[in-house]
């Protein structure tokens, strides 16, 4: 029974983070084949064991205070406890999450450079804003700075700082690659860093993680034996990074042209139900379904397309 629902959790993985693959892979093709590896190496261990088993219990422990080897014990031996206090730190883990994803589907919008538009005339539009200073951030801010006043009081100021954290990390990550670009700007340490693909390991791991975060409490509904849960989530990061791994490989982003506009195009919904989550429960089937419709017509489209141009 506990590997039957191993496979459930897995399979629930894979149908909530193709759109992330799709995103990874428009990252990972830009690394080095020692940094790829890495990603499926060392970049599992951190998912599995950092991502769905140990930042949750650091969560927990910042959230009531019960010291971290306090909170291990808890997991393993008073799961309905310790699921407890996570669902109650859903609103901080939604508000990050929710931040972190919104970026990375403005930063794809708003890019001026863009020449490829999937919805033609209102894409291109969208893109021309991002010569404006900061538009990303103000775009951001906006929502979480509104659903916060549906909050009960005591809890705005922890999910406002968990947003704007979420912010915040994105930028200066951000702002790290596009230093690494340049590099007459400290020309040694840069080439250094870009050739290792350090800050796309970085960024990769904490898109991950903004995935992650809503599949470990959901998975509390399926079961709450955190063993099996760890390994039904193991079992589908692995799936969706070497799912990455082969989209790289194979040249599906090249072949189909309106996939990662597809993936981000998910990723700003469940950027929105993660922020909407904070105040009404949204089923996770929407969350899959509406990612599953995303990246399927941006396959016909990129098909179309392809015909168009031949």
């Amino acid at each position: 029974m506990g590997a039957f629902i191993a496979i459930i959790l897995g399979v629930l993985e894979v149908s909530l983070s193709f759109d992330n693959a799709v995103v990874n892979a428009s990252i990972l093709k830009r690394m080095d084949d020692r940094w790829q590896k890495y990603f499926l190496t060392w970049g599992i261990l951190i998912a599995v064991f950092g991502m769905r088993l140990l930042f949750p219990i650091v969560i927990v422990s910042a959230a009531t205070g019960i010291d971290f080897m306090g909170v291990t014990e808890m997991a393993l031996k008073d799961t309905a406890t310790y699921a407890k206090h996570l669902e109650a730190s859903h609103v901080q883990i939604a508000a990050f999450g929710g931040m972190f994803l919104l970026m990375v589907f403005y930063s794809f919008i708003f890019d001026e450079t863009k020449e490829l538009h999937w919805l033609g005339y209102i894409e291109e539009k969208m893109s021309s804003f991002g010569k404006l200073e900061a538009i990303e951030i103000i775009m951001a801010l906006g929502p979480l700075l509104i659903i916060q006043n549906y909050l009960p009081q005591e809890i705005r100021l922890d999910a406002l700082v968990a947003g704007v954290t979420g912010v915040i990390l994105f930028v200066i990550v951000d702002s790290l690659a596009a230093l690494f670009e340049h590099e007459e700007e400290g020309e040694e340490v840069v080439a250094v860093l870009k050739k290792s693909g350090m800050m796309s390991f970085i960024y990769l791991e904490v898109l991950d993680a903004s995935f992650s975060f809503d599949g470990v409490i959901g998975a509390f509904a399926i079961t709450q034996d955190v063993v099996i849960i760890m390994l039904g989530l193991a079992i589908g990061a692995m799936f969706v990074r070497s799912l990455t791994v082969y989209l790289v490989r194979k040249g599906t982003l090249d072949e189909y042209v309106f996939l990662e506009h597809g993936a981000h195009y998910a990723i700003g919904v469940l950027a929105g139900i993660m922020l909407v989550s904070m105040t009404h429960h949204i089923p996770e089937v929407i969350t899959g379904l509406t990612g599953a419709v995303l990246i399927a017509l941006s396959v016909i489209s990129s098909i179309r397309y392809k015909k168009r141009a031949a």
